[in-house]
């Protein structure tokens, strides 16, 4: 990564986090985009520049993990099931904050602003829709399935996913340390893939 490349992550990383502060501090709907320029020391071109939305400038702290399943599918050998199972396995076991098992408070702020914020949450919406995008390619390509299939596979994969994790982030918010949650977390998930597994195993993807 060159200097001008380092020198946009950090610029972006700066904007994103002027404006978590503000959205912590008086809500999202409270705070203007102005004032988040203003904060983080740009212009209103410049942060546009950088998001487009206002609800980027939250989501965006997950873009690294929108097309994650399709490339747990892609790369690692097991069928696609089995690896994204293996995959979130491994993650609760990191407490990685996209499982919800991490008790960081920033990362506990990021999971309760966005499922307070109405105009978060539909961008999550959008959010799944391209990860199931990607996975659902990945799924052609791995599996030889139709594209209906891999659709609603792709479908279902995204929102086990996304409702374990939230699970685990609300035990974490309810007061239960990460460890003494992990048990649980793990119970939940093997029960989640497991059904996938005997829902879509018929089609290859076990």
């Amino acid at each position: 990564m060159n200097l001008r490349e380092r020198k946009k992550l950090r610029t972006r990383k700066a904007i994103s986090d002027a404006a978590i502060a503000l959205f912590l501090e008086h809500g999202f709907d409270q705070v203007s985009i102005t004032q988040v320029a203003e904060a983080a020391e740009v212009s209103r071109r410049t942060l546009f520049a950088y998001f487009p939305a206002k609800e980027d400038l939250v989501i965006q702290r997950l873009a690294d993990h929108e097309t994650e399943a399709a490339r747990v599918v892609r790369e690692r050998p097991e069928p696609p099931v089995s690896a994204l199972r293996a995959h979130f396995l491994e993650r609760l076991r990191e407490r990685d904050p996209i499982t919800g098992l991490c008790e960081l408070p920033a990362v506990l702020a990021l999971y309760r602003l966005i499922q307070d914020t109405p105009a978060l949450m539909n961008r999550m919406i959008e959010f799944h829709r391209a990860g199931n995008r990607a996975l659902a390619d990945a799924l052609l390509e791995k599996a030889a399935v139709s594209p209906l299939v891999a659709s609603l596979a792709a479908d279902q994969l995204t929102n086990v996913r996304w409702w374990l994790a939230l699970g685990n982030n609300a035990r974490i918010a309810g007061g239960t340390s990460a460890d003494d949650a992990y048990p649980a977390a793990v119970e939940a998930a093997e029960q989640a893939f497991g059904l996938l597994v005997d829902g879509l195993g018929s089609a290859g993807m076990r």
